[in-house]
C-alpha cells in the first residue's frame, strides 16, 4: 500500500515535469487525465486478473466487459501508451476517445479537450518523462484505496488552486468553507445534493464525506453538478470517481443560460442546493431571463453586470418544497446594494425563506482579497425562526497565511455553533426581525445589525503609575520652559 504522503509527492512531482513549457495555471489539465488513465488501467488489470482466477484461467471470460467498472478497448492501456516513443501525444490523445467511447453511459468527455498532440508545448521527450513517471506506481485498488486516492487527488486540486492564484476561484473554493456550509446544511442519507457552479466537485464530494461521518449509507445520496468549463468539470467527475463514488450527474453546461436537470418542463428540485457562484458575474444571460422559461425571474430581473441574484434566484427555484435548503457564497456587496437588487432582496425577504446571514473574514478566497459573505435559505423554517434572521459577524474569525487567509476548525466550529444556538451575543451574533431589516430599507449589511466590540488597551498597575510619572515630568518641564519664555519676554522689553 502506497502511503498518503508518498503518494501527494509523487504526483506533485508529476506536475513539476511539466514546467516551463506548460504554464502552472494548465497542470491540470494534463495530469488530471493521465492520473485517472493510469487509475483506470491499474484497477483494469486487477479486475482482470481477479476474474481469471475465478474462471480457472480463462482470458476470453477475464476480458469481459461485466467483469471491468471500466472496460478498456484493445490497444488503448497503459501499457500500449507506454510502447510508443514517437507521435506519443498521439497515442495517449486516441487512446483516451476510445476509452470515452467503450465508456459511453460513465465516461464520455472525461478526459477533457487537452491538445495532447500540440509537439511545440508536449514533445515526445517530455511526455515519455511524464508517462514513465507515473508509471512508477501502480494505482490499483490493493494498492491505493479509493479513499486515500480521493484524498491525493483533492491535495493535487489544491495545489494547482494555489500554483494558478487569481484564476483558482473559477474551480475551487476553500475546503474550510465548504464543510462551513455543509456542516449548516447537514446533508442526510438517500437525500439529493445539488451544486448549480460545481467547479471540481468539492461542496458534493464534502455532503458525502458528512454523512459518512455521521453514519449515514452514502450509497444512497443523489449527486447533482453542473459547471460551464469543460475542464474543470472533466475534472469534478474523475474527483467523484477517484473516491469511489458513482452514483452522479454531472453536466457541461451554463446553468444560467441552459439548466440542465427538469422534471418534466420544471426545473428539478433537491434536498440540499449548495455552491459558490462567480462573483458579480458580467453577461450572465440576462438577455434569456427577461422571458425565462423556468420563472426563475420571479422576484425581478438582476442587473446586466452583476449576476449574484440570478444564481440566488436560480437556486431557491431548485429547493425542494419541504426539505430544500440552501448555502451560496456571495460578495458582500449582494447585501446593500440598492436600485434593481435592492427590489429583488426585498421580495426574498417578503418570502420569508431567508435564514442566516454569515460575514467571513477578508482573503478567504482565490481570486478577491475582498470578504465573502454566506446567506442560509430554507424553504421551511422552524416556529422560532419564522420572521427572523440571525446575522454572524465572523469577520475576525480566521488564520492569516503568506498569500491567503484560512479558517480553521475551531472557526468552523465556532460558526455553526453561533448559527445552531440562534441568538443575541454581543458583537458576535444578532437576530433581527424582518421588522428591523424593513426599516433599514432591505438592508443586510451586517454592520448594521451586529455591533462590533471596540476592545480598550489593557494595561497593568505598574504600567499606569509609570505613564503617569511620565506625563507628570514632561508637564513640569513644559511649565518650565514657558516660565523661561516669559522672563526671557521680560527682559527684551
Amino acid at each position: 500500500m502506497i502511503k498518503l504522503s508518498e503518494l501527494e509527492s509523487w504526483l506533485w512531482e508529476a506536475a513539476n515535469i511539466l514546467r516551463g513549457p506548460v504554464d502552472a495555471a494548465d497542470f491540470k489539465t494534463y495530469i488530471f487525465p493521465l492520473l485517472f488513465l493510469k487509475r483506470i488501467c491499474d484497477v483494469y488489470d486487477e479486475e482482470y486478473q481477479k476474474a481469471l482466477e475465478e474462471s480457472e484461467g480463462d482470458a476470453e471470460f477475464a476480458s469481459f466487459p461485466e467483469n471491468h467498472q471500466f472496460p478498456i478497448p484493445e490497444g488503448c492501456h497503459w501499457k500500449d501508451i507506454r510502447a510508443h516513443t514517437v507521435n506519443v501525444g498521439q497515442a495517449i490523445s486516441t487512446a483516451m476517445r476510445c476509452i470515452e467511447k467503450a465508456n459511453p453511459n460513465t465516461l464520455y468527455g472525461i478526459f477533457g479537450d487537452a491538445q495532447w498532440t500540440n509537439k511545440d508545448r508536449l514533445s515526445d521527450k517530455l511526455l515519455i518523462d511524464l508517462i514513465e513517471h507515473f508509471s512508477m506506481h501502480q494505482l490499483s485498488n490493493s494498492n491505493v484505496e479509493p479513499d486515500i486516492a480521493g484524498q491525493a487527488y483533492e491535495y493535487l486540486i489544491k495545489k494547482f488552486a494555489d500554483a494558478a492564484n487569481k484564476k483558482a476561484g473559477e474551480f475551487y473554493t476553500p475546503r474550510s468553507v465548504v464543510r462551513l456550509m455543509t456542516k449548516i446544511l447537514e446533508p442526510e442519507e438517500e437525500e439529493t445534493i445539488y451544486d448549480p457552479a460545481c467547479g471540481t466537485g468539492g461542496m458534493l464530494l464534502e455532503s458525502v464525506h458528512y454523512v459518512r461521518q455521521n453514519g449515514g449509507d452514502v450509497r444512497t445520496l443523489r449527486l447533482y453538478g453542473q459547471e460551464k468549463n469543460l475542464t474543470t468539470s472533466s475534472i469534478a467527475r474523475m474527483n467523484l470517481f477517484l473516491h469511489g463514488v458513482e452514483d452522479f450527474n454531472i453536466i457541461r453546461g451554463d446553468t444560467l443560460r441552459q439548466p440542465a436537470f427538469f422534471e418534466g418542463d420544471k426545473l428539478s428540485t433537491f434536498d440540499c442546493v449548495i455552491a459558490n457562484p462567480p462573483f458579480s458575474l458580467k453577461k450572465w444571460g440576462e438577455e434569456i431571463w427577461l422571458n425565462d422559461p423556468y420563472g426563475r425571474n420571479f422576484a425581478g430581473l438582476p442587473p446586466k453586470s452583476y449576476g449574484d441574484y440570478a444564481w440566488v434566484q436560480h437556486m431557491l427555484k431548485s429547493m425542494a418544497r419541504t426539505s430544500g435548503r440552501m448555502a451560496v457564497v456571495l460578495p458582500h456587496g449582494a447585501l446593500f446594494r440598492k436600485g434593481v437588487e435592492g427590489n429583488i432582496r426585498k421580495k426574498i425577504l417578503e418570502m420569508d425563506v431567508l435564514e442566516a446571514v454569515i460575514g467571513l473574514g477578508p482573503n478567504l478566497f482565490y481570486g478577491t482579497t475582498l470578504a465573502a459573505c454566506i446567506l442560509i435559505f430554507r424553504n421551511v423554517k422552524s416556529i422560532n425562526h419564522k420572521n427572523r434572521i440571525l446575522f454572524i459577524d465572523a469577520s475576525k474569525l480566521y488564520e492569516a497565511g503568506r498569500n491567503q487567509n484560512y479558517l480553521l476548525d475551531e472557526h468552523v466550529n465556532q460558526m455553526v455553533t453561533w448559527y445552531k444556538g440562534f441568538d443575541d451575543i454581543k458583537g458576535a451574533t444578532r437576530v433581527a426581525t424582518i421588522e428591523d431589516i424593513k426599516k433599514n430599507d432591505y438592508n443586510l449589511n451586517i454592520p448594521l445589525y451586529v455591533e462590533p466590540i471596540i476592545e480598550e488597551e489593557k494595561i497593568s498597575a505598574e504600567e499606569a503609575l509609570a505613564n503617569l510619572k511620565k506625563a507628570l515630568k514632561e508637564s513640569m518641564e513644559a511649565e518650565e520652559r514657558f516660565k523661561n519664555l516669559l522672563r526671557d519676554a521680560k527682559v527684551m522689553a
